[in-house]
C-alpha cells in the first residue's frame, strides 16, 4: 500500500454522503454565495448581512494568499465555487483552480461556467499542476484529511503530506491561507467517546476528525512560517445559529427535497454545532502561512 493511500482521509463516498444530499436543499438555508463555512462578521452587523459576511471571509482569504492580480490560485476543497469565482471576478486572478470530491458541487459550478475557473473532481493528494501557484487557499476541508481511528502519528503525517504538497505547488515565498475547525478547550480522547461526537463523525462527516492547533503547527513545521492566526469561534457560533434558524423556517420547502430523517439530522447537526462553538469545545482557526523557500529542517 502506497504512502498516499495510507494517508488518505475521507473517501469520495464519505464526502458525497454529506455534500451531495441535494444542491436545492443547501440553497434553502445557505446564503446566495453558497458558502458552507464560517462567515467573517463585523461588530454589530445584523444577521441579515450573512451574504456580505461570507464575501468578507472570501476577501480575507484572498488577501492572506496574496491573490490580488495573481496569475494562478488553487482552492483545495472549493465547495460550490464561491471563492474561485470571487478570485477571478473581484481580485483580478488570471486563473483559479478548485478541487472537490463532491459530484453535486462540481455540477452546480458547471452550470455557471467561466473560462478563468477550473473545477475538478479530484483529491488534493492526486493534484499535479502544470506550473506553480502564486497562492493556495483551503477553507473547511482540512477536517477531512484524517480519520478519528488513526493514531496521532498517522494523523499528523497526513496533515504534513498536505503541507508538503502545498510547498511543492507554490512559487517561492508563496502564501497559504487555511481555515479549519479545531478542537479547543476539551479533552480530545474523552470527547471522541461521547454520543454527540459519534453522531458528528459517523452520520454527518464520516471518516473525518478535527485537528488541534498543535497538530497543525507540528505538521507545517519546517515547511511554512505562520504569519497570521485568528480564532473566530464566536463567529462560527453565530453562523451556525443563523443556518439553524433558516433551516427551521424553511422546513416545509426542505421536506419537498429531502426526507424527514435527513431534515432532522441536519437540524440536530446545526443545533449541536452551535453548542460546540458556544461551549468552547471547538474553535475556528484562520491561519496565514508563508512558504519557507530553504527549509532548515529536513522535509521527510
Amino acid at each position: 500500500m502506497s504512502v498516499a493511500t495510507t494517508r488518505r482521509g475521507a473517501s469520495p463516498e464519505a464526502i458525497r454522503q454529506h455534500y451531495d444530499v441535494a444542491n436545492a436543499f443547501y440553497e434553502l438555508w445557505l446564503d446566495p454565495t453558497m458558502c458552507y463555512s464560517c462567515a467573517l462578521w463585523e461588530d454589530d452587523e445584523p444577521d441579515s448581512m450573512l451574504e456580505q459576511a461570507q464575501l468578507r471571509k472570501l476577501d480575507y482569504h484572498a488577501l492572506q494568499a496574496g491573490a490580488k492580480g495573481a496569475e494562478r490560485i488553487l482552492d483545495v476543497g472549493c465547495g460550490w465555487g464561491a471563492l474561485v469565482r470571487r478570485l477571478v471576478e473581484t481580485h483580478g486572478v488570471g486563473h483559479a483552480t478548485g478541487l472537490t470530491l463532491s459530484t453535486a458541487q462540481a455540477e452546480w459550478s458547471e452550470e455557471r461556467p467561466d473560462p478563468r475557473v477550473d473545477i475538478r473532481i479530484e483529491s488534493w493528494l492526486d493534484h499535479q499542476p502544470d506550473s506553480p501557484y502564486d497562492g493556495v487557499i483551503s477553507v473547511g476541508a482540512f477536517e477531512h484529511f484524517a480519520k478519528a481511528e488513526w493514531p496521532d502519528s498517522q494523523r499528523i503525517a497526513a496533515y504534513r503530506e498536505f503541507f508538503k504538497k502545498c510547498h511543492q505547488w507554490l512559487k517561492p515565498s508563496g502564501r497559504l491561507s487555511l481555515q479549519t475547525i479545531a478542537y479547543a478547550n476539551v479533552d480530545v480522547e474523552h470527547v471522541q467517546e461521547q454520543a454527540d461526537t459519534q453522531f458528528f463523525f459517523k452520520e454527518i462527516f464520516p471518516e473525518s476528525v478535527l485537528p488541534t492547533l498543535a497538530d497543525i503547527i507540528a505538521a507545517s513545521d519546517g515547511l511554512f512560517e505562520v504569519v497570521n492566526l485568528r480564532n473566530d469561534r464566536e463567529q462560527y457560533f453565530r453562523t451556525c445559529q443563523i443556518w439553524y434558524r433558516k433551516l427551521i423556517a424553511c422546513k416545509a420547502d426542505a421536506l419537498k427535497i429531502v426526507d424527514m430523517d435527513t431534515y432532522n439530522r441536519f437540524v440536530r447537526y446545526l443545533k449541536l454545532s452551535s453548542f460546540v462553538f458556544g461551549s468552547e469545545y471547538a474553535g475556528l482557526l484562520r491561519i496565514g502561512f508563508r512558504r519557507w523557500n530553504e527549509p532548515r529542517k529536513q522535509i521527510d
